[in-house]
């Protein structure tokens, strides 16, 4: 396959070399985002999103799709800006200052990093309650080597494999969504009705948007896809038109259901009153749709698109934003490594493997395993969401005098209160880890400083309108 030029100023504008291979169209990015935030993730959390949302489903995933949406328009405008990897730490190092991106990367570490760990304890426990003779440390492994082998064979290899798997869940979510609406029709559940968009005797706001908090957990992946800028041979625009796009098909999906679930639990009171506690709400709604039969299918597909097909894209981006890191020598030189004929970052590819073997096994052995990494890579996320909003304004308003207030200083700001009003109210455990996982980056960046190896981040623009001071390229560091 021939390779495309680099989009206009691309990196090497910034004294970087093209390492990576220009392979990815929007289509591709697309799919990847969609297979990131999966289109069957409310089956595995439905039951706690139900729970927190006094019943309102649909509502909470309609308000986070929402909340995301404008954290998706600020990514938008940043990948325009800086199209190369890194995500939020380059976009916070250039569009704000280079610790400002160090502390964001290290944040949205808690993301990337922890995530395929969660993915893969979650598949695990999912098969083995399919197959208990197969014990969930094994499964867990196999994922873990399988998700890798793809990874390292390149990123035409990894897209091939999205599109199969992305086809798969849809194919499982029309059969539950069919079944379910005959079986709405036939007069099982309760019936339609808007229950789960609102309901008078349960609603409030803090009630909702604390259901949002878990609810987003959903979409969280759409932004995986800025992680592949230097890989997309599209114009620098179609990464934030694919993230947009995915943001809103996959939340459409989402909406709908939710909605036919929340019309099928076989007890929704005694679901809000004792919560889900064995994950199966989901698979209880599906049992009372059409049989055993399809509980066990979504049931599967649930263990199979979080532990192989998530997963593998959830790898791919936390090898691009470790490669991003060492190249600007934030992380050690090792992990800048191209790999001369897939072209791929291969040793962030093993040690995102390595960590997230290492960390599957342990909370595996953790009753509260799934728990613990859910909320820490929750407020990971979210908290560098934040900084992002700050990037667009600082970036755009600040320093390039946009006159583009909806873009560059509305919608940032809108996005801002929504995501600082779920983080504060989010769980006071996740709170304190977030907060020391953050001093130690603090501590880290000293270091870093104090040892002279700040990065050199020119914030060279890309859009038509010019810099009031155009910076000039930074100059290549050998690490």
């Amino acid at each position: 396959m021939s390779e495309a030029p680099a989009s206009p100023a691309g990196i090497e504008s910034y004294g970087y070399e093209q390492e990576l291979r220009r392979s990815l169209r929007f289509t591709d990015l697309l799919v990847y985002g969609l297979v990131f935030m999966v289109p069957i993730a409310p089956f595995g959390i439905f039951g706690s999103v139900f729970q927190g949302s006094g019943g309102m489903v649909a509502l909470a995933y309609a308000l986070g799709m929402v909340a995301m949406m404008f954290t998706a328009l600020s990514y938008a405008q940043m990948s325009r800006a800086f199209p190369m990897a890194g995500s939020v730490y380059t976009y916070a190092g250039r569009g704000i200052a280079a610790p400002v991106g160090f502390l964001s990367g290290w944040m949205i570490l808690l993301d990337y990093v922890l995530v395929p760990g969660l993915l893969y304890l979650i598949a695990g426990v999912a098969m083995n309650s399919l197959v208990p003779a197969v014990p969930v440390w094994l499964w867990l492994v196999g994922f873990v080597l399988l998700n890798t082998a793809v990874n390292y064979l390149g990123v035409e290899m990894t897209s091939k494999v999205n599109k199969a798997m992305l086809i798969g869940e849809l194919v499982v979510l029309l059969v539950f969504v069919g079944f379910g609406l005959a079986a709405l029709a036939s007069g099982k559940g309760r019936g339609f009705d808007f229950t789960p968009v609102y309901n008078s005797q349960t609603f409030s706001w803090s009630l909702v948007f604390g259901a949002v908090s878990v609810a987003v957990l959903s979409f969280l992946g759409f932004d995986g896809i800025s992680t592949l800028s230097e890989e997309n041979r599209d114009s620098a625009e179609a990464i934030g038109r694919s993230m947009i796009a995915a943001l809103l098909l996959a939340g459409s999906l989402f909406i709908a259901q939710t909605w036919i679930a929340s019309l099928l639990v076989p007890d929704p009171d005694a679901l809000v009153a004792d919560g889900d506690p064995d994950g199966t709400a989901f698979y209880d709604a599906a049992r009372v749709a059409a049989g055993g039969w399809l509980a066990t299918v979504t049931a599967a597909a649930t263990a199979v698109a979080w532990g192989f097909a998530n997963s593998l894209v959830a790898q791919a981006a936390t090898s691009r934003l470790l490669f991003a890191m060492a190249r600007d020598r934030q992380l050690p030189a090792f992990l800048a490594k191209v790999h001369p004929r897939h072209r791929v970052p291969v040793n962030a590819t093993l040690l995102t493997a390595g960590v997230s073997l290492v960390l599957g096994l342990y909370t595996a052995s953790r009753e509260d395993g799934i728990t613990l990494l859910s909320t820490l890579v929750n407020f990971g996320a979210l908290t560098t969401f934040l900084v992002l909003h700050v990037s667009v304004v600082v970036h755009y308003v600040f320093r390039r005098r946009s006159r583009d207030w909806w873009r560059h200083l509305i919608a940032p700001v809108l996005g801002f209160a929504i995501l600082a009003y779920v983080v504060v109210n989010a769980d006071i455990a996740a709170q304190r880890l977030g907060f020391v996982w953050l001093a130690i980056g603090g501590l880290v960046l000293a270091g870093l400083l104090a040892s002279g190896r700040r990065p050199n981040l020119a914030a060279v623009a890309t859009d038509a309108t010019p810099d009031p001071a155009p910076a000039a390229p930074a100059r290549k560091e050998n690490p």
